[in-house]
């Protein structure tokens, strides 16, 4: 399925750029200077802010009026999941990635260059993605609970600043000590199922549950690679066997690529989706903690505006 790029309106010139001061393993608030003189010096106006609740008012006023060119998330995901979370649908989005993790700017081809984020936002290319949706938070990459999902929380319930990804050996120590790998209720309809069928409805139970909206997950492991993050549908992938050892077995099958044969796998494209448990499980959003099961999850098709390069707009 190709996606079609367009180009942005040209008669925007404003440009907010939202600096996360705690993203990736130190401060990089240079790199956020050079991007904004880059812009600068193409005639385009970019304000750097640190104030997420005021960036949602500016961002919203310049898109009505037309001055808006973008909205420059300087962080990991994290950032430009608040930002496509306080700002309305059609902000174009540009990353500047500063986090530890950057896997949405990694899909898109975008590297920790100013000048080559400051071109992409000057040459205007951008696509349409879809968002995951929890209640009323966006997500862009994935949504998982379990393991993972607990490794995140105890992470982010012990942050004090910077991170990086050795400040994850602590966290994984502690889930696989106390960890107790509760069942999870999966509940959903696969995309290819007709409207009608009530029959076609699947429920299942599992350990580990990963929902993906972009083909990314940490360490750049492939579970879903052939996800498609603008079919208005989510790739859902699920293993049984509650238990550390099975978390290891699986692990190494998703490193070679062979865990779909795997009789314990399943996978399926789906619109919705509804996972439960008897027990507390967290479950996390694009690497942040999200809460606590049950959750429902959906899709917004088309909800994103990215500003992409020309390497990404070339290579479709």
């Amino acid at each position: 399925m190709v996606l079609p790029v367009f180009e942005l309106p040209r008669g925007g010139d404003r440009v907010f750029i939202l600096m996360n001061p705690t993203a990736g393993a130190g401060p990089r608030g240079w790199l956020t200077e050079q991007l904004a003189e880059c812009l600068r010096q193409s005639g385009l106006r970019p304000e750097i802010t640190y104030e997420p609740a005021g960036l949602a008012d500016l961002a919203a006023a310049s898109l009505k009026d037309g001055s808006l060119r973008a909205v420059v998330a300087a962080g990991g995901d994290g950032t430009v999941e608040l930002i496509a979370n306080c700002t309305p649908p059609g902000v174009p989005i540009a990353v500047l990635p500063l986090g530890t993790e950057n896997l949405l700017a990694k899909y898109l081809h975008l590297k920790t260059d100013p000048r080559q984020v400051a071109a992409a936002i000057i040459d205007g290319s951008a696509v349409q993605l879809d968002a995951g949706v929890v209640g009323n938070r966006l997500f862009l990459l994935m949504l998982s609970c379990g393991f993972d999902a607990e490794v995140v929380r105890r992470l982010h319930d012990a942050r004090g600043g910077h991170i990086q990804h050795l400040s994850y050996a602590r966290p994984i120590v502690e889930s696989i000590r106390s960890y107790e790998y509760p069942a999870l209720r999966v509940r959903y309809s696969p995309t290819h199922a007709a409207a009608s069928d009530a029959t076609a409805e699947v429920e299942l139970v599992a350990y580990w549950v990963f929902v993906f909206n972009i083909p990314s997950y940490a360490l750049g492991l492939e579970i879903i690679p052939d996800a498609v993050p603008h079919d208005g549908a989510l790739d859902v992938c699920t293993f049984q066997g509650g238990s550390f050892w099975h978390g290891l077995y699986h692990f190494s099958a998703v490193v070679l690529g062979q865990h779909r044969l795997l009789d314990d796998c399943r996978i399926e494209r789906v619109s919705r989706l509804r996972i439960e448990s008897d027990k507390p499980v967290p479950y996390q959003l694009d690497g942040e903690p999200g809460g606590q099961l049950p959750v429902e999850v959906g899709v917004l098709p088309g909800r994103l505006t990215c500003v992409v390069p020309h390497e990404w707009r070339d290579s479709r």
